[in-house]
């Protein structure tokens, strides 16, 4: 499947109530001004496969998804200013989430395990909630989340926006030790593909495959999962 050099790949999946959500909280929440970012979007071209014909929402992606893991801050749960560049030097992944989305906490687990089935990659998952600061930190503790945790609140949806994504939870950035996007995966996360992912991410630490490579295999796994997932009603 060609793929342009820097793309990115990204599988669009049915929302449905997720997306009414979000939009709830846009109302009540208008984005904030843009956050401060050293390293902006860059113009790259995503590769989107829609998996389904009525299945992506309406500018799920509206600018292009950078390169990189921008330079932007966000409170941790302490209401410490965090930069997610602090988090860069290992497999990153970035989980966009809110404790309203049912698809959002059905992942938590799941990253969980990741965090310590990959341990030794040396596999770092954060969580950039887009919700209010007492929700999330009640949360967290009920649940006993074991990875860092940012707040969005006000400026969550102009994080989002850094990524090139808005109106849609949850959504994962995968990037690579040196900050480099390998792929976006829209909607709820499952096992299969946040493995084939971080596979690929192995290949190319190794120099087995070249980025452009990565992106298009994974596009195209992606691809493949979601409509087996949809054909078997699961």
């Amino acid at each position: 499947m060609p793929v342009a050099a820097r793309s990115v790949a990204i599988v669009l999946v049915t929302l449905g109530g997720v997306l009414a959500g979000f939009l709830s909280y846009r109302r009540s929440h208008p984005p904030a001004a843009p956050i401060a970012a050293g390293a902006a979007a860059t113009g790259a071209s995503a590769a989107s496969t829609a998996v389904e014909a009525d299945s992506a929402p309406a500018a799920a992606a509206t600018r292009p998804i950078p390169d990189t893991v921008p330079d932007l801050k966000l409170p941790d749960l302490a209401g410490q200013p965090t930069s997610l560049r602090a988090f860069l030097g290992h497999p990153l992944i970035i989980n966009f989430w809110a404790t309203w989305c049912a698809p959002c906490r059905r992942e938590i687990p799941l990253l969980q395990q990741l965090r310590s089935a990959y341990r030794a990659d040396g596999l770092t998952i954060v969580g950039i909630a887009v919700d209010f600061r007492a929700a999330v930190a009640d949360y967290v503790q009920r649940q006993a989340v074991d990875y860092p945790v940012l707040i969005g609140e006000d400026q969550g949806l102009a994080a989002a926006e850094q990524f090139g994504m808005q109106a849609v939870l949850p959504f994962s950035v995968f990037a690579d030790a040196r900050g480099r996007i390998i792929a976006v995966k829209v909607g709820e996360l499952h096992r299969d593909e946040a493995a084939y992912i971080l596979g690929a991410m192995r290949a190319i630490a190794a120099g087995r495959i070249s980025l452009p490579e990565a992106h298009a295999d994974i596009a195209e796994r992606l691809r493949q999962l979601a409509i087996e997932r949809a054909t078997s009603g699961g």
